[in-house]
């Protein structure tokens, strides 16, 4: 196990190319399969910044990469970045922080940020990347680095495998697949988990249809807002009434739009919906009550016609594999210290959901997902000791998240490391 660790402390690179790397990423935010500068700054950094070991695939789904470093007969190991950002306006403050617009699918211009970590995702494995290349006589296998689009609609991965990643792209099918997240934790934190650490996740919208008109005129109209009021309370009752206390689940309404004038009561009623579960018998269960009551409550308001019904996003459920996690609880402890502070086989679930098991479901592989924290460690120390972390530390998906740089590139870069030459390095 030392081996590994001396490997590493060897072979890490002068990590300050990388923290401007991910300055610059952090400013130059792109949308969902709409990620072509930062594609091409990955692949050119690949290509010509590293040295000439790595084979680069490009355009893949889409936007997607894979780099292949054949290094003799051995394992074949996958690890993975996603690197697409959000629509979210920053309001971080930070010298680098995006002020990047950007139109959306829909050709609606939005504010653009990483406001989930992915510019963290990408520059520590490109570091990760650099330090295996230079410790290259030491291990043997395969290499493989997926930097994945879309990942914030649940789509990229998925289309990366539909595109031939491991077909048409010949990317050899991996042994073990590895990913990773920055969370809102103290920076320095690193850990892993066995079995489930993410939900899945289902979001959809429903358009509810009416007949609007004068709203002084009620007797004339079928009210698609007293409809939609009437269908997300009840979708509310799923949870609390319908599922096993066990079986955790989360149903959410997120957005209603319905009109915007006083006076007038218009045709539609639309809501946004969001569903997590930790289990795919709960995941069909809600699904079936969720048609079920929106059907039942447009029937009851009188609806014009059937309520429509729009899936825009699916998560799988991600649960690591026990033997895979369990040999990197065995490395990760020989690497990093273990404690409060630093590594833990208990790290917290992901709050969100995470399509990077497509990769390893996709060819019946397995593999394990872990995580590490970005917040500055002063602000964290402060700020449990006030017992204010949750009002005070921004989470994932705010205008406020942003990874303290360091020491949090350098943990994201050793524990790709040490993941990967878990295999390449013989026992």
């Amino acid at each position: 196990m030392a081996t590994i660790h001396d490997l590493v402390e060897k072979h890490r690179p002068d990590l300050s190319p990388y923290q401007a790397l991910y300055k610059h990423f952090h400013a130059n935010p792109e949308l969902s399969n709409q990620e072509h500068e930062t594609a091409a700054t990955i692949a050119k950094h690949l290509s010509s910044t590293l040295p000439p070991a790595f084979d680069v695939r490009t355009g893949i789904g889409g936007t997607g990469i894979a780099a292949l470093l054949s290094n003799g007969a051995g394992p074949t190991v996958l690890l993975r970045a996603d690197f697409d950002a959000l629509p979210v306006e920053e309001k971080t403050g930070l010298p680098y922080a995006s002020t990047k617009r950007m139109r959306d699918a829909d050709g609606v211009e939005k504010p653009v940020m990483h406001a989930c970590g992915h510019d963290m995702h990408i520059t520590s494995l490109l570091a990760a990347a650099e330090l295996l290349v230079a410790a290259r006589e030491s291990w043997a296998g395969t290499l493989v680095l997926v930097f994945q689009p879309a990942e914030e609609r649940g789509t990229g991965a998925q289309a990366m495998v539909d595109d031939g990643l491991y077909t048409t792209h010949r990317v050899p099918i991996p042994d073990v697949c590895l990913g990773a997240h920055v969370m809102p934790h103290r920076a320095g934190v690193i850990g892993t988990r066995r079995g489930l650490v993410a939900t899945s996740a289902d979001s959809l919208r429903i358009t509810l249809h009416g007949r609007g008109g004068h709203a002084s005129m009620p007797h004339h109209l079928v009210d698609p807002v007293v409809m939609a009021a009437s269908t997300i309370l009840k979708l509310q009752t799923i949870v609390s009434r319908e599922m096993d206390p066990w079986d955790t689940a989360v149903v959410t309404v997120a957005s209603v739009q319905a009109g915007d004038a006083e006076n007038i009561v218009v045709d539609d009623a639309r809501l946004a919906v969001d569903v997590r579960c930790t289990n795919a018998k709960a995941r069909e269960k809600i699904r079936r009550s969720v048609r079920r009551i929106v059907d039942a409550e447009s029937l009851a308001g009188n609806a014009v016609k059937e309520p429509s019904y729009t899936v825009t996003r699916t998560f799988p459920l991600t649960v690591n594999d026990e033997a895979v996690t369990a040999r990197l609880e065995e490395t990760f402890s020989a690497h990093f210290e273990v404690g409060d502070r630093g590594y833990t086989t208990e790290i917290a679930k992901l709050g969100g959901s995470e399509d990077f098991s497509n990769l390893a479901t996709a060819v019946g592989k397995p593999f394990s997902f872990f995580m590490y924290g970005g917040v500055d460690p002063e602000v964290w120390d402060r700020c449990e000791a006030e017992g204010t972390l949750s009002e005070k530390i921004a989470i994932n998906h705010s205008a406020m998240f942003w990874p303290v740089i360091m020491p949090t590139l350098q943990v994201a870069c050793d524990g790709y490391a040490v993941g990967a030459l878990t295999w390449l390095v013989e026992k």
